[in-house]
């Protein structure tokens, strides 16, 4: 349009950044560095929930490898969240046709805000709800003294067809508020389908708000078992959770730099997070993040390449129960965030990468683009702006202003595992771990390697 200048085109990286960016995607390509880590980290360590003495483990193994490394290691001391799930279990002990002197299994795991039932477990009527609305309209006294079940499934073709994070989204707030809600009608405990595909008979576990009352997912074939008998006549449970919460204790988030040779003081950040549910191992979730960022560092020291700003890794703390390390590390490092670059988070599990989700202004979104023509041998070409933080541990940092980006991958499967006993090691394929930690290592260096930092958003 008459008088105003054309839109700007990012400037092209130099021929010795894309070089450099080039010798970065394709050694990450080669190396077996990040499985042998998460190996570790999965197979002899194992589950890791924060306060727990695996997850204690995973921080000493984590920073001794990136001492190794020759990186300046820190361990910052952040309040965690310490809970102990207990014994476990539920049966059916009336229902529609029942036969005599028998009773069903009902398959369960409890969620992080459940209370006891003490060690006799209660017994208890069950009513089957569908939504928060129906709940509601129910009334409380059709539901005080009673066992609510949120019988509301994950959208598993809504995944398939490549939208797995908005159908968790979708079901996830019965994990997190179910709960409440029941409780303040009066009811006596609350179970939820378990938020997940794959359904083989396998629950979910997660965060759940504090109620007061027990809280467990079921299995999405018992959830529908239920469902089926309550619409037929009367289902009383027999239920037995005995969970622990005990004071928050202290942890670390291991904080590791390869200082920057010309700007040390500005910082590229990249992470996963190191707890894990006690169920499974922690490899899609989130071993599998911790060690793509530890990769981006161990490809930078063999190659003998320096990043003109500093590359910190952090291997996060806490992130399933209550955020304890990014809270700490948002609060300690608060008068540093002007000179925190950029901020990377990968915690969506180890698939296939296609590109990035990004909270950052359209002017440093698109002066990345040129990183397109380096990735195009691994598929990790979109460049999508987000409309949030794109990780749950550097939105401390993206609310101060921080540009936030994490890895899109290939979601279809990932909550078929998620938060479940199924969380393993063997979930994870070797080279789509490789694609990852190349995404990762030559964005990172991009960021830190390119004559000026990524522009702020000014509003």
């Amino acid at each position: 349009m008459f008088g105003q200048a054309p839109p700007k085109t990012p400037p092209a990286f130099s021929s010795e950044l894309r070089a450099e960016l080039q010798s970065i995607r394709d050694a990450a390509l080669q190396s077996d560095y990040a499985w042998q880590q998460l190996a570790h980290l999965t197979e002899n360590i194992g589950p890791r929930p924060a306060g727990s003495p695996g997850a204690q483990a995973a921080v000493e193994y984590v920073a001794d490898q990136l001492r190794n490394l020759g990186l300046e290691v820190h361990l910052e001391p952040a309040l965690v969240s310490h809970w102990v799930r207990g014994e476990e279990k539920a049966e059916l002990i009336e229902y529609p046709g029942q036969p005599g002197n028998t009773s069903q299994r009902i398959v369960l795991t409890a969620l992080s805000g459940s209370s006891a039932t003490g060690p006799d477990g209660l017994n208890a009527e069950v009513i089957v709800v569908h939504s928060f609305e129906e709940l509601a309209a129910i009334g409380r006294e059709k539901v005080a003294g009673k066992i609510v079940l949120y019988n509301v499934p994950y959208d598993e073709r809504k995944a398939l067809a490549g939208s797995a994070f908005q159908a968790y989204g979708e079901a996830v707030v019965y994990r997190l508020d179910g709960a409440t809600k029941a409780a303040a009608l009066g009811a006596v405990g609350s179970l939820i389908r378990s938020v997940g595909g794959a359904n083989f008979r396998l629950p979910h576990t997660g965060h759940s708000t504090p109620s007061g009352i027990p809280d467990a997912a079921l299995a999405a074939e018992d959830a529908d078992l239920i469902d089926h008998l309550a619409a037929e006549g009367r289902v009383r449970m027999h239920l037995t959770l005995t969970p622990q919460s005990f004071p928050n204790v202290e942890s670390h988030n291991v904080v590791a730099d390869l200082k920057g040779s010309e700007h040390p003081e500005q910082i590229v950040i990249v992470s996963g997070h190191l707890d894990a549910w006690d169920l499974g191992r922690g490899a899609i979730d989130d071993g599998a993040g911790v060690v793509m960022a530890m990769e981006s560092a161990e490809v930078l020291q063999r190659l003998h390449i320096r990043p003109r700003r500093t590359l910190r890794v952090i291997a996060w703390m806490d992130e399933e129960n209550g955020g304890g390390g990014n809270e700490a590390y948002g609060k300690d490092h608060a008068a540093e965030m002007a000179r925190h670059v950029a901020a990377i988070e990968s915690d969506a599990g180890a698939s296939h990468p296609i590109g990035f989700y990004m909270k950052m202004s359209p002017e440093a979104l698109a002066s990345l683009r040129p990183l397109a023509d380096v990735l195009r041998p691994i598929g990790a070409t979109i460049f999508q702006s987000a409309e949030g933080s794109p990780g749950s541990d550097i939105e401390p940092m993206v609310k101060a202003g921080v540009p936030g980006i994490g890895i899109i991958q290939d979601g279809r499967h990932y909550f078929d595992y998620h938060h479940s006993a199924a969380d393993t090691l063997d979930k994870v394929d070797p080279q789509e771990l490789k694609e990852n930690a190349a995404a990762m290592a030559v964005l990172a260096y991009a960021l830190a390697a390119t004559p000026d930092p990524l522009p702020r958003d000014q509003k």
